[in-house]
């Protein structure tokens, strides 16, 4: 199997089991609703218009273009690793990081009109009465959360964001790339401030 087909499979793998699950959730659970796991996981619906994690900073539309923006890219170099023969586990890891922007794009283009709001009961698919936000308004949404250290009084002390599997697949993309791939990520680099220099002159 070649490296092309095989971060199509894996960039295809992760974008339908995130929204599998966040569709899932959306039609099963009222906002805030949870279900514990174990004592230290749970299933916690919530959502947020921000980044990875719930991080809030900037426009909810300039937001989801600058994904869109950010995947287009990612998927640009990651058909240029391909063409350099980077290293297959590099080619993968970034398919990753890919994976995880375009789960959220999802969410964030489509949910609003395709759902409903998610106040006091679960949502509905495509309501008569319209969805809750316009095109590129929608809400991400985040449900695995991992109480894993609380104190008496039952107050997370240990990790308390509520997160995705597209924010997971993020996050285990980044770690990858700086723990094993520092140095390709480094080439990668180097090789494309040389281009932008020759293409400069």
């Amino acid at each position: 199997m070649s490296i092309t087909i095989k971060s199509i499979a894996l960039i295809f793998l992760i974008i339908c089991i995130d929204q599998a699950s966040k569709i899932f959730i959306k039609l099963n659970f009222a906002l805030g609703e949870h279900v514990e796991v174990f004592n230290w996981f749970q299933i916690y619906f919530i959502e947020n218009n921000g980044m990875a994690f719930g991080i809030e900073l900037i426009g909810k539309l300039f937001l989801t273009l600058f994904r869109i923006v950010a995947v287009a890219g990612l998927a640009y170099f990651i058909h240029t690793l391909i063409k350099q023969n980077a290293r297959q586990g590099y080619v993968l890891a970034v398919s990753l990081l890919l994976a995880g922007a375009a789960g959220n794009i999802f969410d964030s283009l489509f949910y609003g009109v395709l759902f409903s709001d998610s106040w006091g009961m679960a949502a509905t698919f495509l309501p008569e009465t319209g969805g809750y936000a316009s095109l590129f308004h929608g809400k991400v949404v985040d449900m695995l959360y991992f109480p894993l250290i609380k104190n008496n009084a039952g107050e997370t002390l240990f990790f308390s964001p509520i997160f995705n599997i597209a924010d997971a697949a993020i996050s285990i993309s980044v770690g990858i790339i700086l723990i094993f791939y520092r140095q390709d990520l480094n080439r990668s680099l180097d090789t494309k401030k040389i281009d932008n220099k020759h293409d400069a002159s």
